[in-house]
């Protein structure tokens, strides 16, 4: 056995970094805050990067009440 000790994996996330790693997957998954460039039929407008901010955080919002709960 060797003398030098294994750190223990962080046993959990907290709430917040739950809810921050929530969005972050569902934001990538549908592509939120990013600017569809592709060829194709548009169905919205693409929005100012501030309305993006403001959609990401709703979000946030939105995941840590449900890890909340």
């Amino acid at each position: 056995m060797s003398d030098d000790k294994e750190q223990a994996p962080k046993s959990g996330l907290s709430k917040q970094e739950v809810a921050l790693e929530l969005m972050r997957f569902i934001a990538g998954t549908t592509g939120m805050g990013k600017v569809a460039a592709g060829a194709g039929f548009a169905g919205k407008t693409p929005k100012s990067a501030e309305e993006q901010v403001d959609v990401l955080l709703q979000l946030f919002e939105r995941c840590r009440t449900a890890v909340e709960k």
